[in-house]
């Protein structure tokens, strides 16, 4: 499995060709207590940078970036009974959706564990 992060905060854990996607602990400590998520349907087809889902927080509500262009193939259904799975595991438990990438050479545009590290040092 291949672990990636866009400089929107989601990651996409890549098993073959298909990637689960969520949010990074970063992005869900910046958003505070997660009160509700809307997931993606399956079949519904994802481009590279568009808005996948929402998540809203009591702070506010934010988009969930598509990291690749793919179909969806499940949405995490714990997440509509409990959003704040988010908060607890955001990077397990706290998923968002799987995709079945349509091109996995997008994945090279994306940073690995070490520089998305040194990316969120920069920004504080």
């Amino acid at each position: 499995m291949t672990v990636k992060y866009t400089e929107d905060h989601e990651w996409i854990a890549v098993t073959g060709s298909t990637g689960r996607v969520g949010i990074t602990d970063y992005a869900q400590g910046q958003l505070g207590d997660v009160v509700f998520v809307d997931l993606p349907a399956a079949g519904v087809l994802l481009e590279k940078g568009g808005e996948a889902a929402v998540v809203e927080s009591v702070k506010a509500a934010s988009e969930v970036f598509a990291p690749v262009t793919g179909k969806v193939t499940a949405s995490n259904a714990h997440l509509e009974a409990e959003p704040s799975l988010v908060n607890s595991s955001p990077e397990g438990d706290g998923w968002f959706f799987e995709v079945e990438l349509s091109d996995l050479a997008e994945l090279d545009g994306l940073m690995d564990a070490a520089a998305y590290k040194d990316y969120v040092a920069s920004l504080d």
